[in-house]
């Protein structure tokens, strides 16, 4: 049993299913997370705010990120009924780490209002999901709350512009929610909203004729080479010496935390004889898949995420080539990293074909595991395959969050 498996299966699991959406600034930078979650059958559970072994994963897990080498805690979006907000044993939640999200059911009472207006004075961010201008229940809400969503789809976009009007007066934080790609993203930019959720990023916007750039060659040759089973490490060796740059970066992140080595790593070579080809196939994936001038770290971190996830489900599976999956989940987004057709990119790039069928179409049983893991991350879960327990997809998704987070700080050039 290898360590990280063995870690999976003696971790603590939670009674709830979690996963993470990123809030973005009008730069794309991420300021805030909000949680999804359920229980194990797939319902909604409040019991997150009531189990302090939930509380603790959030705090020191999903409120935390990596930016530009330093560890750091942003808010998360917590949403709650009107019937958890009155409830007297709601437990004190750390107000630095929890914005507190009202739903659109909520049903409005003076001692609801009278609630909120507490919490608000003591210090809690305020947030008021599902607004429907036209349902007169909200207004009270507005003078009270600091963030309103805007659901772009469900009002229209050609609507915003006078709903935006009619609600300056209140002085709100505007969130586009629901933002589904680029040009959305820039229409709600030019609209004046602060803040931006949805899947925007995962979506390409293709330039036409692009080839991968020049300085990502000495990658793809080297990926070319490791898909050779007679490959050495003087070949790898040798490709590398093109790119001392890239040579460095590899030892780096092989020499960093997220592998705990004892003993430091001075060339390729060695770390090729002390971790193996998998490891080293693995870290030259990862750096084609990042680096690209103007595109958010979020991006670079949820190809991370998803990466090692899948190759986690893998292992706890029992499949084959668990490193397969971890090629196949981080490399699912690399259409949007280079803004090329991931058709075209899967002529340029050399992998095995039942790598390319599940990044295509989702296929074979690679392309199962990686569809299961987009669904998991968009806390999609009732549409999960549960091809491993409930609890071990929490519990994966949480380990590949820390991992992640470990190797961008290990990317980082500061």
């Amino acid at each position: 049993m290898s360590a990280a498996l063995k870690s999976l299966k003696e971790s603590e699991q939670l009674p709830v299913l979690l996963a993470r959406q990123p809030i973005f600034t009008k730069n794309q930078d991420v300021v805030a997370y909000e949680l999804l979650f359920r229980n194990q059958t797939g319902e909604f559970d409040n019991s997150v705010t009531d189990d302090r072994a939930t509380l603790s994963v959030i705090v020191n897990t999903y409120a935390s990120i990596c930016r530009d080498g330093e560890i750091r805690s942003l808010p998360c979006y917590l949403k709650l009924t009107d019937k958890v907000l009155l409830d007297s044993s709601l437990p004190e939640l750390p107000k630095e780490t929890f914005a507190l999200e009202l739903l659109g059911h909520t049903e409005v009472t003076p001692p609801l209002l009278d609630k909120l207006r507490d919490l608000g004075r003591r210090g809690y961010r305020l947030v008021l999901a599902d607004y429907d201008p036209q349902d007169p229940r909200f207004e009270p809400l507005l003078e009270i709350v600091h963030v309103l969503k805007l659901d772009i789809l469900k009002l229209g976009l050609h609507a915003l512009p006078a709903i935006i009007q009619k609600l300056k007066r209140f002085n709100l934080e505007l969130l586009a929610d629901k933002v589904e790609n680029q040009d959305q993203f820039r229409q709600c930019l030019e609209m004046g909203f602060s803040l931006y959720q949805g899947f925007f990023l995962s979506k390409p916007v293709p330039v036409r004729g692009k080839k991968i750039g020049g300085n990502k060659v000495v990658l793809l040759q080297l990926l070319a080479e490791l898909q050779n089973p007679e490959t050495t490490a003087a070949a790898l060796e040798q490709i590398a010496v093109n790119d001392a740059a890239l040579t460095y970066k590899i030892l780096r992140v092989v020499n960093s935390a997220a592998f705990n080595l004892r003993r430091e790593i001075e060339s390729l070579s060695h770390a090729i004889t002390l971790l193996g080809l998998d490891q080293i196939r693995r870290w030259v994936t990862l750096f084609l898949a990042s680096g690209e001038v103007g595109k958010p770290d979020e991006l670079t971190r949820n190809m991370l995420v998803r990466g090692r996830m899948c190759e986690l489900l893998a292992e706890l599976m029992g499949r084959s080539q668990p490193i397969n999956y971890f090629i196949v989940g981080l490399l699912s987004q690399l259409d949007v990293l280079f803004d090329m057709e991931m058709a075209d990119l899967m002529e340029q790039v050399p992998l095995r074909q039942e790598i390319k069928d599940a990044l295509l179409n989702r296929a074979g049983e690679l392309g199962e595991v990686l569809d299961d893991v987009e669904h998991y991350e968009r806390g999609e879960f009732e549409a999960l395959r549960r091809l491993v327990e409930s609890a071990y997809y929490e519990v994966a998704y949480r380990h590949s969050l820390a991992w992640g987070q470990q190797v961008m700080q290990a990317m980082s050039d500061n």
